[in-house]
């Protein structure tokens, strides 16, 4: 790329904007290169003064701006499903960046489209997996957009190789800088999580200093009275959330999840910090805070033990769990195998009906009991010690006999030794 173009000579680029040192520098340079540059941000629940960004990005450049707010999606295409389907990836990460990053991208494309742009661009850096999903997703949802990423560009990396260079072009350029200090991490925040990695998190045996974690209380400095709560579920959706101290009672999804979050939040639940293989294949620390996901999914759980059929249930463990999970961290969510599994997962919930009732209590979750009006996989009678009802004990002894043949077979063979 020549740094002696007419300035939107090289057509229109959609740049996926922050606001931060980096997308701004970054917008810079493309007018640099060539291009007229129009910014989009998307409104994703992360804790942003959208005016303020939309300013900054017209001043240094920027065409046109453009704000999306992606909220209600997210949580109703994206968060509700990777609820139902239980997922996670590698048995723990909530994937928090990773479910927000498809309705970004799509309404990306669809702007860059509306707008005629021959090109998107990103700040994602060239070790992550960030760069993976939203390129994957471009790609898929537009074969003909090309992209631009800068931090892949050896003329962008080798010019700005840190922090102070990209400050410098910052100062030359006139892009306004915040003066806030920068914190030795980087963060992601949407409505479902915020993330923390890099710097000196990238030892994984330093221990994150207590004023890293920004959504959650202290555990230790949570409430030393419990809070409790019912979350009800209709076809594993939650469609209602009921505090059981004050009696506040949210229907809306987006509200019940932003209120799950602020339950969550003051009582210090839903903070990890673990080491994951990335995409690309390396390894990486980080630490998240997902407050009102970790609450939902663990009462999903629990619903489910209730009215889900064990083979349904086993079938979607094995088969839709850990696969939705992994596709969702590689950014394959639009994909012929990820639009397979979301129409499966509905499918696996239209019995998961009833309500939870939660216990929160200094980073805790306390599961304290269970119903549903609907679902009858679960008998009292039958499961009963003390009443026998319609179940006929001598019927485990064919169970069992059948059960053991292949296992008489197998101890036999250890016998004639």
């Amino acid at each position: 790329m020549s740094a002696t173009v007419a300035p939107g000579s090289k057509g229109k680029v959609l740049l996926a904007y922050s606001g931060g040192l980096d997308t701004s520098c970054i917008l810079v340079w493309l007018i640099e290169q060539g291009f007229e540059v129009l910014a989009y941000m998307a409104n994703v629940g992360q804790e942003e003064d959208f005016d303020e960004a939309r300013e900054k990005a017209l001043k240094v450049g920027a065409s046109k701006v453009f704000i999306e707010d992606l909220r209600r999606e997210l949580v109703e295409e994206l968060v509700i499903p990777t609820i139902q389907a239980n997922a996670v990836y590698e048995t723990v990460y909530l994937l928090g960046t990773s479910v927000a990053r498809p309705v970004i991208a799509r309404s990306q494309v669809a702007i860059a489209k509306r707008e005629g742009c021959t090109h998107v661009s990103h700040g994602c850096t060239g070790k992550g997996n960030d760069q993976v999903r939203f390129e994957l997703a471009y790609y898929a949802l537009d074969p003909k957009l090309q992209v631009i990423a800068p931090w892949r560009v050896p003329e962008f990396y080798q010019r700005f190789p840190g922090r102070n260079a990209l400050l410098a072009y910052a100062a030359e350029k006139g892009v306004p800088v915040s003066q806030t200090p920068s914190k030795p991490w980087s963060t992601d925040e949407n409505l479902f999580h915020i993330s923390y990695e890099a710097g000196i998190l990238e030892d994984p045996n330093v221990t994150p200093p207590t004023d890293m974690w920004k959504l959650t209380v202290d555990p230790e400095s949570a409430p030393n009275t419990p809070e409790r709560i019912t979350i009800t579920f209709k076809a594993g959706k939650p469609i209602r959330v009921t505090n059981e101290g004050d009696g506040t009672e949210i229907t809306d999804p987006l509200d019940l999840f932003l209120y799950l979050n602020t339950v969550a939040r003051r009582n210090g639940v839903g903070r990890i910090d673990i080491v994951e293989n990335r995409f690309i294949g390396i390894k990486s620390r980080g630490c998240y805070e997902t407050p009102g996901g970790t609450v939902l999914r663990a009462a999903h759980i629990d619903l489910e033990g209730l009215v889900l059929d064990r083979e349904v249930r086993a079938y979607r463990d094995e088969h839709i769990t850990p696969v939705f999970g992994k596709i969702m961290y590689n950014g394959l969510y639009f994909s012929p195998e990820g639009d397979l599994l979301t129409k499966m997962i509905p499918m696996t919930q239209t019995n998961v009906n009833g309500s939870v009732r939660v216990k929160l209590y200094k980073g805790t979750l306390t599961m304290e009991g269970r119903w549903s009006e609907t679902e009858t996989l679960y008998d009292m009678e039958q499961s009963s010690m003390d009443v026998q009802g319609d179940f006929e004990p001598t019927d485990s002894d064919g169970f069992i006999k059948i059960q053991s043949i292949r296992l008489k077979k197998w101890g036999a063979k250890f016998q004639q030794n």
